[in-house]
């Protein structure tokens, strides 16, 4: 699935993520992130906690201290914080940004390349979109029969037992019809945490 689909618009700046209370950008280019006792407020995208967890990951990276992480250590920084980035879509996220194999990119760089991906990897969107290829006559639903057969042989594929405990989880009869909204809602709700 192409990026550009899914993403309309340039990516964002570091601009876009933390703000002055004025509304302006802080600093002259520095990348470091600090806490809201020198009166910065997160903007549309991420919040405080996310920044901290990924300026923390990142500095892991930074081996050198000097404020950048090399490309070539991008995708496994990204796959430690939960992304699921496939080399191509590291491949694209460099070059939108003009960085080479062998470059290196500082920490607002990865902060947008990160709200890029985690956007593009919306599980809602992206189970929504299975289920509407699946549906030609866009009833709205499909047979869980033909659900199955899906999610046993395209993509990451699922045993037939993996498929038996997604369907009693999101309370899906074997022989029943598969209702998108609800089906998308069942399964991306967070789990219990006890």
């Amino acid at each position: 699935m192409a990026a550009e689909h899914l993403l309309p618009g340039p990516p964002p700046s570091l601009a876009d993520f933390r703000l002055e209370a004025g509304g302006t950008e802080r600093g002259s280019g520095s990348s470091k992130c600090t806490g809201g006792s020198r009166g910065l407020r997160m903007a549309k995208f991420l919040s405080q906690d996310q920044i901290n967890e990924y300026k923390e990951c990142f500095s892991l990276y930074d081996k050198q201290q000097r404020g950048k992480i090399k490309a070539t250590d991008l995708m496994v920084a990204m796959r430690c914080l939960g992304a699921s980035p496939t080399p191509g879509e590291v491949q694209r996220h460099l070059q939108t940004h003009g960085i080479d194999g062998n470059g290196e990119l500082d920490f607002s760089t990865f902060l947008t390349i990160m709200h890029m991906q985690i956007k593009q990897e919306d599980p809602k969107k992206e189970i929504l979109l299975a289920m509407l290829m699946a549906d030609k006559e866009k009833k709205g639903y499909i047979m869980a029969s033909d659900l199955r057969s899906k999610l046993t042989s395209l993509g990451e594929k699922l045993t037939h037992k993996e498929v038996d405990d997604l369907f009693r989880e999101a309370g899906i009869e074997p022989n029943g019809k598969v209702k998108y909204d609800e089906f998308i809602h069942k399964i991306t709700l967070p789990g219990q945490d006890y």
